[in-house]
């Protein structure tokens, strides 16, 4: 019984660890496409840059809703794939911005380090 629930503590903290990952990745991704979309925000943007992390965004959520089954390794390197084109872009906006920016900012919305907040875990 004991080597039992060794075995399925195991599999648990697999388990955990993906369900994490895949969290954060949405999380972020959600986050991001929700603070692109705001006009206060989306304003002081360019248009380049805009396109670009709306179209990553786009291509970050379309790959998570086909690949709900990947292993944790997968959802990092998504995240941090994203997380490489969204954070400068944002970075230089908040830099560009000053402080007005982050008064239009919910307390949802990504921080300009790149931090993902708060995270969701699945229970099942």
């Amino acid at each position: 019984m004991v080597q039992e629930a060794e075995r399925y503590k195991t599999e648990d903290e697999e388990h955990k660890k993906k369900v994490e990952a895949k969290n954060a990745l949405e999380n972020y991704a959600y986050n991001m496409r929700n603070t692109v979309k705001d006009e206060k925000i989306a304003s002081k943007l360019s248009a380049d840059d805009k396109t670009k992390v709306e179209d990553t965004i786009e291509q970050a959520i379309q790959w998570l809703d086909g690949n709900q089954l990947a292993e944790a390794d997968e959802f990092e390197e998504k995240m941090k794939q994203l997380e490489s084109l969204c954070s400068p872009v944002i970075a230089k906006m908040y830099q560009g911005a000053g402080s007005d920016i982050s008064a239009g900012m919910d307390e949802d919305g990504p921080a300009p380090s790149g931090s993902i907040g708060a995270e969701i875990e699945e229970v099942d």
